[in-house]
């Protein structure tokens, strides 16, 4: 039996609290590392906690189930994937935050891991997932940490609610078949949808811009019927280097509250190209917001149209 077992790690101009709370806030960690695309407790304690994660590998999307121990006095945090996805048989590891001084730290990232039926090509699959992730993960746990606070600026959250007389599950269905998308609202031109493992898609669209030109965005998302979808786009525009999202349906006795949240981080590097040489952080986000709340509320409509409907 095979078991790998591998370092990474890099310095970061923060303190090390700071840095082991960002890791300590799984929630928040779509916002932090590429590959992930939405984590949930699933059990919570003062230092031990079970989280599922669903997160792209080698370009393919996984979810598995981990626990983890938090030690805030150490710095440190273990995991230990409680239900791997193949061709990964067990994966653990941990996270080691060490002060360098007042103002830098370094982080360590352990893994150790073994593949099903300690096959040789699944093993290589591994080795080449997690050093991808992991590189890819702490260079974006660096750039955030160091850059936050300027990211106060860069990142901001929206959401738009509609109400709706009618039940939670026609209106959730709206949103969860959006291979229909294409015929149901104008602003989708084309759309694809593949569902391989129940309850994570892929989603890729072509969309129509206000200006008549269309744009492909491709996302994963993570769907609980009837209650939630959340997503992150994994090709974006070009004034957004982060954008995540969450659909949710909250239904009582006078109908359906239905809203779209969105999170997104500017690509500051591009307003200037984009919106023209005058323009700043504050048009860049009042652009990015009327942009996506458009496409929010037209789809909600839809999505209130059709529940109501169904009465």
């Amino acid at each position: 039996m095979t078991n790998r077992q591998v370092e990474h790690e890099i310095t970061v101009d923060a303190p090390a609290a700071a840095v082991y709370r960002l890791l300590a806030e799984v929630e928040n960690w779509p916002r932090i590392f590429p590959p992930t695309i939405h984590v949930d407790h699933m059990e919570r304690g003062e230092d031990e906690e079970r989280i599922r994660i669903w997160a792209t590998a080698n370009g393919e999307a996984k979810n598995w189930t981990s626990r983890r121990t938090l030690d805030p006095r150490k710095l440190r945090i273990t995991f230990r994937q409680e239900v791997s996805s193949p061709p990964v048989a067990a994966m653990g590891g941990t996270w080691i935050v060490e002060p360098l001084s007042g103002s830098a730290s370094r982080v360590r990232l352990l893994h150790d891991y073994r593949a099903v039926d300690d096959d040789p090509d699944g093993l290589k699959w591994i080795d080449e997932a997690v050093d991808r992730n992991s590189r890819t993960e702490l260079a974006s746990l660096k750039q955030n940490v160091e850059l936050a606070h300027a990211s106060e600026e860069i990142t901001f959250s929206f959401e738009d609610t509609v109400r709706i007389q009618g039940q939670a599950k026609d209106a959730y269905d709206f949103i969860d078949e959006a291979g229909m998308w294409a015929e149901r609202l104008p602003h989708v031109a084309s759309v694809r949808l593949e569902e391989d493992t129940p309850g994570l898609q892929t989603l890729e669209m072509d969309t129509r811009a206000q200006d008549g030109s269309t744009h492909t965005t491709k996302s994963y998302r993570v769907t609980f019927p009837h209650h939630r979808i959340a997503y992150k786009q994994v090709t974006l525009p070009a004034l957004m280097t982060l954008h995540t999202g969450l659909w949710t349906f909250k239904e009582d006795e006078h109908g359906v509250e239905a809203t779209s949240q969105h999170t997104v981080v500017l690509n500051t590097g591009n307003i200037a190209r984009v919106l023209g040489e005058e323009a700043g952080v504050a048009d860049a986000r009042e652009y990015v917001r009327n942009a996506l709340g458009a496409n929010s509320r037209a789809t909600l409509g839809h999505a209130k149209d059709y529940a109501e409907n169904k009465r």
